[in-house]
């Protein structure tokens, strides 16, 4: 637990640097050109698809009036654009994941491996096209589970729970390895795993419940249409920021353990070192103040 807040203070004392905002604002422009265009050519379609599922539903209609009798007719004409924004939002986390994980991370891992582990050696036990190709197989397990489980997000506590679990299942995955992908080796990857994996899904669930908070500012976005321009973009790289957050807390944190890790074993030149310290019979062989050995004199009579 101390090293998981160690690495959470050195996390966000590391967002406040420059380098760090400008790496948090690159995929936005990314993310903000693609969500131009879908939202172009999707969202409208989207809506309507919507709009007529909601009035095919009997218990929609009884809801409408109900909600107007309390003075709450407003709500039907913007239920749409909120279930249109709830349907993207997984895509949204996703690619944000992946952008940073893709663009991000790599430069995040230097900067506080030059600046925090200068001596830290880099065995490299993950290659670029492994750690994609772990990151895409992590992310599709993710929306497997995330479409398995919707049907129990309808109960009310367990929509609190799954979303983040998942999510920070996906999190810890991607963020941990790419954060030992170039420092460690497979076998002291897969000991880290092993040794810190409650740790590693907790931080990741934080994460995840950190995550929600843009959604707040993009539904805004859609309530006050005068704002849209301005609360979608901020949204997106708050979710961005929050993921580089998460990059830069897992980093600390892996490489630390690491080090960690690899002071608890001795390395094989001290080891040498240290049986020479301690004399030939360290190793079983004799000393030179040890009787001599009796000669062999053949066969007696």
């Amino acid at each position: 637990m101390g090293l998981m807040f160690d690495a959470f203070w050195r996390a966000a004392m590391y967002c406040v640097h420059p380098r760090v905002i400008a790496l948090s604002l690159l995929p936005l422009f990314l993310m903000a050109g693609g969500a131009a265009v879908i939202g172009y050519f999707f969202w409208q379609p989207a809506l309507d698809m919507v709009s007529g599922w909601l009035a095919t539903l009997p218990i929609v209609d009884g809801l409408w009036t109900r909600l107007e009798e309390w003075g709450w007719g407003g709500v039907k004409e913007w239920m749409s654009p909120i279930l249109v924004i709830v349907a993207f939002t997984p895509l949204v986390v996703v690619v944000a994941l992946l952008s940073v994980a893709l663009l991000a991370t790599p430069t995040l891992l230097s900067l506080v491996a030059q600046r925090r582990f200068p001596s830290l050696e880099r065995k490299c036990g993950g290659s670029f096209v492994w750690s994609a190709a772990w990151s895409l197989g992590s992310t599709l397990l993710a929306l497997v589970a995330m479409l398995v489980s919707m049907p129990l997000w309808l109960i009310p506590p367990l929509v609190l729970i799954l979303p983040p679990l998942i999510w920070g299942w996906l999190t810890y995955r991607v963020m941990a390895f790419d954060a030992l992908s170039e420092h460690a080796s497979r076998e002291e990857r897969v000991e880290l795993f092993k040794r810190h994996q409650m740790s590693l899904l907790m931080m990741g669930v934080v994460t995840g419940f950190l995550g929600a908070a843009p959604a707040i500012v993009w539904a805004s976005g859609v309530l006050f249409v005068t704002a849209f321009f301005i609360m979608v973009p901020l949204a997106i790289w708050i979710y961005t920021l929050v993921f580089v957050f998460s990059s830069l807390w897992f980093i600390h944190f892996s490489l630390a353990a690491l080090e960690r890790l690899r002071n608890e074993q001795p390395a094989p030149s001290e080891a040498i070192a240290v049986l020479a310290q301690e004399g030939p019979v360290a190793v079983g062989l004799p000393s030179s103040s040890s009787p001599p050995l009796p000669l062999d004199e053949g066969p007696k009579p």
